[in-house]
């Protein structure tokens, strides 16, 4: 492949979630992975400082449906346009294939090869909204390859879309920081007497489980639960926390940095999901820091986790309160855990994620 990588996210920078530091993880920065025109959009207020590598686009008006949505992708078109020069790229990475960033790419350089990289809110909005829909079945009509990270979100895309031409699939798994697979940061001991500290870290959005896990919660007893999400979406779980009477530290969202070395203060990580998740980059980051993960085993988790976590069930209080006290009673089964999460985790470096990608766009060149 000749030339560098397009690329376009269109979520204001810095927004939270793990389809943003892939993203980030891959394309900026001083040595980026995939050499790369990477966007995001302009955020409201001050102007943040970006990654190297990283422009932004002074679009506004993000929406899913109706004229409006057309108007929003007729304007990024416009603008990334106008600041990408054509020959200088080989092949477009298509986030997501929903939103208004992938058919403004396809529309701003037609003639480019085109690898779509699908996540897990693709394919729940694509059900949920019919403008999503239709952009997904393009999108998928579209794209020369379409990368998934787990063979269930292929699964899932094709029960969405099952016209989709199967030999256009690619499964390549997400990856995590080398440098943290290297060099974990140092776990702390559980200190003698203290509650079981559990850790939720991510976005709030429904499908994320988050009030089943506090309804389940209430009736576990010694245990305590910190979260590390985006300040507005905490805000909305005040009833649920007030409900449950569960013992709650709020974390605020954490930096990258931050949140691995908070990994080695807690005992658990916990994920509720209800749904799906494409991969479940946070789980794999806490398991390359030595904690273990009790996780719901939805399409997507199940497969990335296995049997290198537990499975629960967080919609049945008795199961997870069964399961645990399990983990923080029976002899050297966190041990056995967090040596298994730190095998599964060595598996899926981001350099291999970066190296499997771009072979794909030669071929495709």
């Amino acid at each position: 492949m000749t030339g560098k990588v397009a690329t376009a996210l269109d979520l204001p920078f810095p927004s939270p979630g793990g389809s943003v530091e892939l993203f980030l993880d891959l394309y900026t920065g001083p040595q980026p992975l995939i050499p790369a025109r990477a966007f995001m959009l302009t955020p409201a207020g001050p102007s943040p400082r970006l990654p190297a590598g990283l422009d932004l686009l002074p679009v506004v008006g993000k929406c899913l449906e109706g004229p409006a949505f057309q108007r929003y992708v007729a304007a990024l078109q416009r603008a990334l346009a106008e600041a990408i020069t054509p020959e200088q790229i080989g092949v477009l990475h298509l986030q997501h294939l929903t939103f208004g960033g992938t058919p403004a790419l396809i529309r701003a350089l037609p003639e480019r090869p085109r690898v779509a990289l699908v996540h897990g809110t693709d394919l729940l909005f694509a059900e949920a909204h019919r403008d999503q829909h239709k952009v997904l079945t393009e999108s998928v009509r579209l794209a020369d390859a379409i990368v998934v990270p787990t063979p269930a979100m292929a699964d899932r895309l094709l029960r969405i879309a099952p016209t989709t031409d199967r030999t256009k699939i690619a499964h390549i798994p997400w990856g995590i920081p080398d440098q943290l697979l290297a060099h974990p940061p140092h776990r702390s001991p559980h200190p003698p007497g203290s509650p079981f500290r559990l850790l939720y870290a991510g976005r709030l959005t429904p499908e994320k489980g988050a009030e089943n896990l506090l309804a389940a919660l209430a009736s576990v007893q010694g245990v305590e639960l910190s979260i590390a999400a985006p300040q507005d979406q905490f805000c909305t779980l005040t009833r649920a926390v007030r409900q449950s009477g569960v013992k709650i530290r709020y974390l605020g969202w954490l930096r990258r940095p931050q949140l691995w070395k908070t990994f080695t203060d807690h005992d658990l990580l916990v994920m509720p999901s209800t749904t799906l998740e494409a991969m479940g980059l946070v789980a794999l980051e806490a398991q390359a820091c030595g904690l273990p993960v009790l996780y719901q085993p939805v399409p997507g988790l199940a497969e990335t986790l296995a049997a290198s976590g537990t499975a629960t069930d967080f919609t049945r209080p008795s199961a997870l309160a069964r399961d645990i006290d399990r983990l923080r009673t029976t002899p050297g089964l966190l041990a056995a855990l967090r040596q298994a999460g730190r095998n599964n985790a060595a598996r899926h470096p981001l350099t291999a994620t970066a190296k499997a990608l771009t072979e794909l766009g030669n071929r495709i060149s």
